[in-house]
């Protein structure tokens, strides 16, 4: 059994495959993706899937302008013509009355497109007949970007390590990673349920597990997993098909988003934080009556043929969130031959192709195409969030 490597991804979402194809397809040649469970799985499974590149924060648009390339152009950029990421490319439309949003959504928009990305201003009649299921009578700024829409993140996990393999990475699954084998202040290895494996780097992407790393590091690492609720309201007499955009709507209570989940159902969830889990293997939970009818009353408000909706479907999912609900990545301090990415607060699948090309470059040394040092560790001590204008647990 080979034990020795050049590089070894820990964690097999959609973070991590992408990072072992990348490391691939940057020439890598001995690379070791490893996961205690299957590809995909874990958080990855529970991800909603929309695509889009509006934040607030520039630095998240450049990395989603950049993944957004790939989803829609994804079975040429792996290179295999079976490869699929599911794209339904219906729009993203936002939405703010005249409130504390209003100017944070209008900058944003116009930093949008002073960098290439196509955005266009509604009017209310406009947005009414691209998603005629909504009524729009109190949206003082309606911004639509046409090429959006949502995906599946199982589907582009599974295609990201298809092609790692295709490309020689070798991928252990069922494999606990336990530990850090350490010479000094170097990573040098892990410790698995298997033996012992070694690398010149080692890449983490555990997502919601990467509070591991303070035991494994003696780092405090600043992340709290967070439970969100995702539903599917089923509503014969006004379908939510898939040639409507994705919505996201500043003026809800929740600042709910939602999009077409097939047939006559809309998957909707909310943009707020959730709630903290002491333990991340607690994922998933009922979700309470009254939550289901809190939610149901903000998208009737929005979608009025929904107040006779039904509950088709629903289940929770778990969010690795910093305390600015944007990621970690990079190196963590006094700590060599180790990358890692944690916190991206239910924006991972949106950012991962991007990532994961910039968390190989980095780990083999290269120039990253788009600059890391704002997403560093220590940007929480030196004050350097990078909190979104929307507010916490919205589009950062």
């Amino acid at each position: 059994m080979n034990q020795n490597y050049d590089y070894i991804v820990i964690g097999a979402g959609v973070i991590g495959t992408s990072t072992a194809f990348h490391l691939a397809k940057l020439g890598a040649k001995n690379v070791l993706l490893i996961d205690r469970g299957q590809v995909g799985e874990g958080t990855t499974s529970q991800s909603s899937g929309i695509l889009r590149t509006h934040y607030s924060v520039v630095q998240n648009v450049e990395i989603a302008k950049h993944s957004w390339n790939v989803f829609k152009n994804f079975s040429e950029y792996l290179d295999d013509p079976e490869a699929s990421c599911g794209l339904v490319k219906c729009g993203y439309m936002i939405t703010s009355p005249d409130n504390d949003k209003l100017s944070p959504l209008k900058a944003a928009l116009e930093a949008q497109r002073n960098m290439g990305i196509q955005v266009d201003f509604l009017s209310q009649d406009q947005a009414k007949e691209l998603l005629p299921i909504a009524q729009f009578g109190d949206s003082a700024l309606i911004g639509y970007e046409p090429e959006a829409g949502f995906a599946d993140a199982y589907l582009v996990a599974s295609s990201f390590a298809a092609g790692a393999r295709k490309r020689g990475v070798h991928v252990k699954q069922g494999v606990a990673v336990t530990g850090l084998i350490k010479q000094g202040n170097k990573v040098v290895g892990i410790n698995t349920t298997e033996g012992d494996f070694f690398a010149s780097h080692i890449v983490s992407t555990q997502n919601i597990w990467s509070g591991v790393l303070k035991e494994w590091t003696g780092i405090d690492i600043p992340l709290v997993p967070e439970r969100h609720a995702v539903m599917s309201l089923e509503c014969s007499g006004a379908a939510y098909t898939y040639d409507m955009p994705v919505y996201k709507d500043l003026g809800s209570t929740g600042m709910l988003y939602c999009r077409s989940y097939g047939g006559n159902q809309m998957l909707v969830s909310e943009g707020i934080v959730g709630d903290s889990l002491n333990n991340p293997e607690t994922e998933q939970a009922d979700i309470p009556l009254d939550y289901v009818v809190e939610v149901g009353a903000q998208v009737a408000e929005r979608f009025p043929a929904y107040e006779a909706a039904g509950l088709a479907s629903s289940w929770t999912g778990v969010y690795d969130v910093t305390p600015d609900w944007n990621p970690v990545m990079g190196f963590l301090p006094g700590i060599e031959n180790f990358t890692c990415a944690f916190g991206f607060s239910g924006h991972g699948f949106k950012l991962s192709p991007g990532v994961g090309q910039l968390l190989a470059q980095q780990a083999m040394g290269l120039d990253t195409e788009i600059d890391l040092a704002p997403y560093a560790y220590d940007r929480f001590a030196k004050g350097s969030l990078l909190t979104g204008k929307y507010g916490l647990g919205a589009v950062s």
